[in-house]
């Protein structure tokens, strides 16, 4: 080797060392812990909390079902560990989105945890908490992501919070976008079906993913183009088909394809390109 290019070699070694470092503290990532805050008078919120080094947006990531994950200290999850967006939520740090894992609020840490509760002011109150607590962290985007009954919370919380919401005034109230993934587009248990709800009030971008092989009888496919049309002031919105994966036992069940089961991440990296996109 000559003397030129052995000094070249060791000029440049130090640079490649410090982009490799570099490059490793990108794919760094906080490690999962749960966070409670204050939000109604004697209520506090718990979440699951995962940021990877740099985040460039924040998911608040709803289950469906009765929604109590039942989160210890630890962040050990005594239910709902195989709802889609719980089982796939390193899958949106891991596309440089944080998330925090809704559970149930203190006060309804019991059966029938969040149902009944999707749609109160009181669950909205509790989201709002979570919002500026992330944007207050973090200084990025946040955005809701509900599946299946947890599309009723997001919905329900983003029409809740719309009138507060001023880009003048207020312009940190709400979420900057919301996702809907597998939407309640039926109901059997007296609340209404997203498609319910007054969509026309909702300023921000709307996604909608479902799998077109969802056989869920409260999610049927053929009304996605229903909620659609009622996204009337939504400045962007995308309706989001995917298809195939495994089916097993209740179709409404994360297991099936209700559940995006065994194309999680197809679908969460159509979710994160969507939202990051300028």
């Amino acid at each position: 080797m000559s003397g030129r290019i052995a000094s070249r070699w060791l000029r440049a070694a130090p640079l490649a060392f410090v982009l490799a470092a570099s490059s490793l503290l990108a794919q760094a990532q906080s490690a999962p812990r749960v966070v409670d805050i204050p939000t109604r008078p004697g209520v506090t919120q718990r979440f699951l909390f995962i940021a990877p080094a740099a985040p460039k947006a924040a998911a608040i990531l709803y289950a469906g079902g009765h929604g109590g994950l039942q989160l210890d200290t630890q962040g050990n999850i005594g239910w709902g560990a195989n709802n889609f967006l719980v089982r796939s939520r390193m899958l949106f740090v891991d596309d440089g989105v944080a998330v925090a894992v809704i559970d149930a609020p203190s006060d309804r840490q019991s059966p029938h945890y969040l149902d009944g509760f999707r749609l109160t002011p009181e669950h909205a109150a509790d989201a709002r908490a979570v919002i500026a607590w992330l944007r207050d962290q973090l200084h990025v985007p946040v955005w809701l992501v509900g599946t299946s009954r947890g599309t009723q919370s997001v919905a329900a919380i983003a029409i809740a919070v719309a009138k507060d919401a001023n880009p003048d005034t207020n312009p940190a109230a709400g979420p900057d976008g919301i996702v809907l993934t597998s939407t309640i587009l039926r109901e059997n248990r007296g609340g209404d079906p997203v498609t319910g709800m007054n969509l026309s009030a909702l300023k921000i971008p709307v996604l909608v993913v479902h799998n077109k092989d969802d056989a869920c009888k409260l999610c049927p496919v053929s009304e996605t183009d229903t909620l659609m049309q009622k996204l009337t002031q939504s400045p962007k919105t995308k309706l989001m088909l995917v298809s195939g994966g495994t089916s097993r036992g209740d179709p409404c069940g994360a297991s099936a394809y209700h559940g995006f089961n065994g194309i999680e991440s197809e679908v969460v990296h159509g979710i994160t390109a969507w939202m990051l996109a300028p």
